[in-house]
């Protein structure tokens, strides 16, 4: 007999995840306490609710985390200009630990023994979900259904479902989209179909959140940015919440045309993988950022967190956010963004964002009287240049001797 009691499930109200809801009473005879969360994905989650009381679940959480997840986990993500690999902004990555503490929190509250994900044995999201429920609870039992069960395609869950009960809503003799998505405030991700050739260019009707960038308005929008401490906090003047920031940011990207990329990106478990992203808002914001930045931080300060956002967007990648050295490494990333302060101004135009302009009046490195190319009125003495070449040049003179 099962030594598990009680279940936490992460739900969507899906095929997959009902399947599992299913499973799990028949496979483990155990309760199951649904969880789906709120993190902006444009979908309607009352249904899920429904699906669940239909199914016999008594338990049911359904919860609003869109603040949460911009304030605490996409915004110091941001402050990072972190990318994975040099063009994923981590749409997916950055919402897994927010689950997995969720889930966690519930299993408390609920008295439940064990923890379950929908992830495929094969993808990043199964080590995401479990390093996060590990690092915040170490003696909890994790379930992968994926991993133990031999409902490993499509045709044997819709089978299962049937025979079983479980409505199977939407159904068309096409199975359904094609592809594998996920979306949230951040970001909407494509991955599966046509895309696993990857000679093959996506279909233009697969996009859902940005109009194609040659569709875009011909006329450009110019919008202004104001960064508080190097979070995004008003946009023309209007202050936002962070979550109808980045709402405002996704919708100003979509009409423009901006945010589409299409990559193949090394998984942690050792595949590659081809998807297709659109993230309209965060690449908005990163430009947006890299450009007060560049007027509000010494070089050696922005050198260094350019040297270290590749492992910081790895940890995150790999699910690392609950680790001490993602930590670490944040309290560092968020030192250097007390002075990120000011206004950027910016053209989107048919998939571009171009910078304009960029202020702070009161953290600003940028000195127009040194940098200027008319007379300084001795703010700086060109005759310095010399000695600090020489001293520079020195090992590079001494090995050329060397060599003579």
């Amino acid at each position: 007999m099962s030594t598990i009691k009680k279940v936490v499930l992460a739900y969507s109200g899906g095929l997959d995840t009902s399947v599992i809801l299913q499973w799990l009473r028949d496979h483990y005879q155990c309760e199951v306490v649904t969880f789906t969360a709120d993190l902006g994905q444009g979908e309607e989650l009352e249904p899920a609710r429904a699906k669940a009381k239909d199914l016999g679940v008594e338990e049911i959480y359904i919860d609003d985390l869109r603040e949460e997840f911009v304030r605490d986990f996409v915004f110091p993500m941001f402050r990072a200009n972190a990318l994975y690999e040099g063009e994923y902004l981590l749409g997916t990555s950055i919402a897994r630990p927010l689950i997995a503490k969720r889930q966690i929190e519930i299993a408390r509250e609920t008295g439940a023994d064990a923890v379950c994900h929908g992830a495929t044995g094969k993808g990043n999201d199964q080590v995401r979900f479990e390093l996060g429920y590990y690092g915040l609870e170490p003696g909890i039992h994790v379930i992968a259904p994926w991993r133990e069960w031999d409902l490993n395609s499509r045709e044997r869950l819709l089978a299962y479902a049937e025979d079983r009960g479980i409505p199977i809503e939407g159904r068309t003799e096409g199975g359904g989209s094609p592809y594998s998505m996920d979306a949230n405030l951040l970001h909407i991700s494509y991955e599966g179909g046509v895309l696993e050739d990857t000679w093959t260019p996506a279909e233009e009707n697969m996009w859902r959140w940005s109009v194609a960038p040659e569709a875009a308005p011909d006329t450009p929008t110019e919008i202004e940015l104001t960064f508080e401490g190097g979070d995004p906090v008003a946009i023309n003047g209007e202050s936002l919440a962070p979550h109808e920031m980045l709402s405002r940011l996704n919708q100003l990207g979509n009409d423009n045309g901006i945010g589409r990329i299409d990559i193949v990106e090394n998984r942690y478990v050792g595949m590659k993988s081809r998807g297709c992203y659109e993230t309209p808002g965060g690449t908005i914001l990163l430009r947006a950022h890299r450009a007060i930045e560049s007027i509000t931080l010494d070089r050696e300060s922005a050198h260094l967190k350019d040297e270290l956002m590749p492992r910081y967007a790895e940890l995150i990648y790999n699910g690392y956010w609950w680790s001490p050295e993602r930590e670490a490494l944040q309290a560092l990333i968020n030192q250097t963004q007390t002075r990120v302060n000011g206004v950027v101004r910016l053209k989107l135009y048919k998939g571009n964002v171009i910078v304009l302009g960029r202020r702070s009046a009161t953290d600003s490195l940028f000195d127009d009287s040194i940098a200027t190319f008319e007379d300084d009125a001795g703010a700086y003495d060109q005759k310095d240049a010399e000695g600090f070449i020489k001293l520079n040049a020195l090992r590079l003179r001494v090995a050329a001797r060397r060599g003579e």
